[in-house]
C-alpha cells in the first residue's frame, strides 16, 4: 500500500469516527488529527473543522488543544494566502507554547512561523526565528526539524537571490529528509519536500535553465498529487505551464493550465485568472483566435472580482488581445487594446511590459506599412528596455548588498560562536581542578588498599560518570537545566564523600515553577563558582555548607544563588598569599567562564556578568533564558 492510500484510509476512518462522535472532547481530538492533514490538503474542509474546534474550545477550554488550534489556524491562513491573519495566530500560539510547550513544539512552531515571515517579506525576523529553533535543537536534536530549518534557510537565500547558496541548502534539506530512517515521514515532511522542489524550480527558472525548472516543478507536483496536497497546486501547474510556454511547447503548457483552472481545492482567484489568460495565449500561438479571446475574457472577469488586482495582469491580457486582433487584421481593435495595455502598464511603471507592448506595436505598424509609427514605437521599445535594464541592475545591486550584509552577519555570529566554543573547551579542561581529581582518586585508592571493594567500586563508578558527563557536554554550547543540576549534584556528592569525608553538607533546590527540561544554560556554567566556593572558602573548614538555589527572577530570567559558610573572600586571599601552594594556584575556571559569558552576551548585544560580593560570601549568578529562546543574558538584579 503506498503512502497516498494510507493517508486516504486514515482520513476516511477519522472522518467516520467524527461523524458518530457526540462528546465534545472526543470531537476536539479527532478534529485536531484531521486538521493536521487538511491544512495542507483542503483549505475549505480545514476551515470548517477549525471553526467547530474554536466553538468547542470556547465552551470547554483545553490549553493543549488551544495552542494546537492556533498553530493549525495559522498554517491554514498561510496556505489560504491570508498572511496577516496567519501572523496573528502564530503570535498567539508562540505566547502559549513559550509558557507551557516543550522544546520540540517550540522549535517546530518557530520553523512554521518563518514561512509566514518569508511570505510577508520579513527576512530578518525569519532568520531570527530559525536561529531560535536551531538553538533549541542543539539541546534536543530532531532530524526532521533540522531538515525543515535547512529548507527555510534556503528560501531566505532565494529571496536575496543568492541562488548558489539557496540550491545548496535546498538539496541538503532534501538529503536530510530522505536520510530519515528511524521513524516514518509525516504529511508535513512531504509538504516540505514539495516546497524544496518548488524552490529549486524557481531558482532554475530565474537562471533561465527551463528544462531543469520544469523537471523540479514536475517532481514537486507529483509528490503533492500522490498525497492529495492540493493547496497551492494551481501555482505549481502555472509554473510548469509557463516553463513549457518559454520552450515553445504550447500543447504541454495548455494541459497544465487546464489542470489549474479545473482545480477546486485552491481558490486563489489570481492563479485561476492567470491560468485562463495563459490558456488564451496558447490558443493565440496555435492560431485559434476565437478561443483565445474567449479565454482572455474569462481571465479578465475573474480579475474584476479581486479586491486589489495587479494591474500588470490587465496589461498582459490587453497586450495579448491586441496581438489576436492584429492577427485577425482588425486594425482599430488591435490599436485600442495595445494602448489599453500601455495604460495599465504605466500605472505600475512596468517597464518590462511597456517595452514588450511597444515592440509588438512596432511590428504591427510595420506590417501595416506605417513605418513612421513603427519607428516611433521601436524607439519607445528601446527606451523602456533600457529603463528596465537599469531597474534590473539596481535590483541586482540591492540584492548583492542584502547578500553581503546577510553573509557578514552570519560570519560575525559564526566567529562569536567559535570563540565561545574555544573558550568553552578551555573552561572544561580547567574546571576539573587538579586538587579535586587527585583527592578523589587518592580516596578511591584508599578504599581499594583497605579492601573496601564495594565503596571503591561505588565511588569509582560515580567518578567515571562525572568524567563522562564532562566529556559528553564538551561538544555542547547549551544543556538543559536538569542536566546541569544533575552534574552539580554528582560533583558535590563526590566532594562530600571522597574529599571532605562527609564533612561537607550541600543542598540544591530548584523551585517547582521552573521546568528544568525547558530552560537551557551554557554548559557547566555554575560548576566553576561552586568549585571556587569549595576551594577558597571551605578548604580550611572541617564542616562546610554549600547551598544552590535556582529560582525565577522574573518571567524570562533564571536566578542561581551560590552560598557557602566559608571564611570569606578577604580571608581566603590572605590565606592564599601565606600558602605557597595556593600562591601558585590560579582560579582559571571562573575567569574563563566569565569570558564565555561575555562572548555569549556580546553575540546578542546584552549585558555581561556582574557579581555582587557580600560579606558572608554570597554569589548571585543570574542566568537569563527567555522561554523558548536559549540565548544567554547575564546581568545581576538591582
Amino acid at each position: 500500500m503506498n503512502l497516498a492510500s494510507v493517508c486516504s484510509f486514515d482520513v476516511a476512518a477519522l472522518e467516520e469516527r467524527l461523524e458518530h462522535a457526540s462528546n465534545p472532547l472526543d470531537r476536539l481530538g479527532l478534529i485536531d488529527q484531521l486538521s493536521s492533514y487538511y491544512i495542507f490538503a483542503n483549505v475549505q474542509r480545514s476551515r470548517q473543522l477549525l471553526n467547530e474546534q474554536e466553538r468547542i474550545l470556547l465552551r470547554h477550554p483545553q490549553e493543549d488543544y488551544l495552542s494546537r488550534f492556533y498553530i493549525h489556524r495559522a498554517i491554514l491562513e498561510n496556505q489560504a494566502y491570508q498572511y496577516g491573519l496567519a501572523d496573528l495566530y502564530f503570535q498567539k500560539a508562540i505566547r502559549l507554547i513559550e509558557d507551557n510547550g516543550d522544546a520540540g513544539i517550540q522549535a517546530e512552531t518557530y520553523i512554521d512561523y518563518t514561512g509566514t515571515c518569508i511570505n510577508n517579506k520579513r527576512m530578518d525576523e525569519a532568520s531570527s526565528y530559525l536561529e531560535k529553533a536551531r538553538r533549541l535543537l542543539r539541546i534536543y536534536p530532531n532530524p526532521k526539524l533540522e531538515a525543515r530549518i535547512t529548507c527555510r534557510e534556503g528560501f531566505v537565500q532565494l529571496h536575496y537571490s543568492n541562488f548558489s547558496r539557496a540550491i545548496e541548502l535546498l538539496l541538503e534539506a532534501d538529503r536530510q529528509i530522505m536520510a530519515i530512517r528511524d521513524e516514518p515521514l509525516e504529511i508535513k515532511d512531504y509538504y516540505f519536500l514539495v516546497l524544496i522542489h518548488s524552490g529549486l524550480g524557481n531558482i532554475h527558472e530565474r537562471n533561465d535553465d527551463l528544462d531543469s525548472s520544469v523537471k523540479a516543478y514536475l517532481r514537486a507536483a507529483s509528490t503533492a498529487e500522490s498525497l492529495g496536497l492540493w493547496n497551492r497546486m494551481s501555482w505549481m501547474y502555472l509554473n510548469i505551464g509557463n516553463g513549457y510556454v518559454s520552450m515553445g511547447k504550447y500543447s504541454q503548457a495548455a494541459a497544465f493550465f487546464t489542470k489549474a483552472v479545473k482545480l477546486h481545492e485552491d481558490f486563489h482567484p489570481v492563479s485561476k485568472a492567470s491560468a485562463y489568460a495563459n490558456l488564451g495565449f496558447c490558443s493565440l500561438m496555435r492560431k485559434n483566435y476565437p478561443k483565445a479571446l474567449q479565454l482572455l475574457e474569462k481571465a479578465e472577469a475573474i480579475l474584476d472580482q479581486v479586491e486589489d488586482p495587479t494591474y500588470k495582469n490587465y496589461a498582459l491580457i490587453e497586450s495579448w488581445r491586441g496581438l489576436v486582433y492584429a492577427r485577425l487584421g482588425e486594425v482599430e481593435k488591435a490599436e485600442t487594446h495595445f494602448l489599453e495595455a500601455v495604460t495599465w502598464a504605466r500605472i505600475e511603471d512596468d517597464y518590462k511590459r511597456l517595452s514588450s507592448v511597444f515592440q509588438d506595436m512596432a511590428a504591427f505598424y510595420a506590417e501595416q506599412n506605417d513605418y513612421r509609427r513603427a519607428y516611433e514605437y521601436q524607439v519607445l521599445h528601446s527606451q523602456h528596455a533600457a529603463r528596465y535594464n537599469q531597474e534590473v541592475n539596481l535590483r541586482k545591486r540591492t540584492e548583492l548588498e542584502y547578500k553581503y550584509e546577510a553573509e557578514q552577519k552570519q560570519q560575525e555570529a559564526e566567529m562569536l560562536r567559535l570563540q565561545a566554543t574555544r573558550l568553552q573547551m578551555k573552561a572544561l579542561r580547567a574546571q576539573m581542578n587538579p586538587h579535586f581529581i587527585f583527592n578523589a582518586l587518592n580516596s578511591i585508592q584508599h578504599y581499594i588498599t583497605s579492601y573496601e571493594t564495594d565503596s571503591a567500586s561505588k565511588y569509582l563508578a560515580m567518578f567515571a560518570k562525572l568524567m563522562r558527563q564532562s566529556l559528553d557536554y564538551s561538544d555542547l554550547e547549551i544543556i538543559s537545566l536538569d542536566k546541569e543540576v544533575e552534574f552539580l549534584r554528582d560533583y558535590l556528592l563526590i566532594n562530600q564523600k571522597l574529599r571532605f569525608n562527609n564533612g561537607l553538607q550541600y543542598e540544591v533546590v530548584v523551585e517547582e515553577e521552573i521546568e528544568e527540561d525547558i530552560f537551557g544554560v551554557p554548559t557547566m556554567i555554575v560548576q566553576p563558582y561552586v568549585e571556587n566556593a569549595i576551594e577558597h572558602g571551605l578548604r580550611t573548614k572541617s564542616e562546610g555548607m554549600i547551598r544552590l538555589r535556582f529560582s525565577l527572577y522574573d518571567e524570562n530570567t533564571l536566578l542561581c544563588v551560590v552560598e557557602d559558610n566559608g571564611i570569606g573572600r578577604e580571608n581566603a586571599r590572605k590565606f592564599q598569599q601565606q600558602d605557597p601552594k595556593f600562591h601558585k594556584h590560579l582560579s582559571r575556571g571562573t575567569s574563563i567562564t566569565e569570558q564565555r559569558l561575555q562572548l555569549l552576551a556580546q553575540s546578542k548585544k546584552r549585558p555581561g556578568l556582574r557579581e555582587n560580593d557580600r560579606y558572608e560570601r554570597r554569589k548571585r549568578l543570574p542566568l537569563r533564558y527567555p522561554r523558548g529562546d536559549q540565548d544567554s543574558y547575564h546581568g545581576s538584579p538591582s
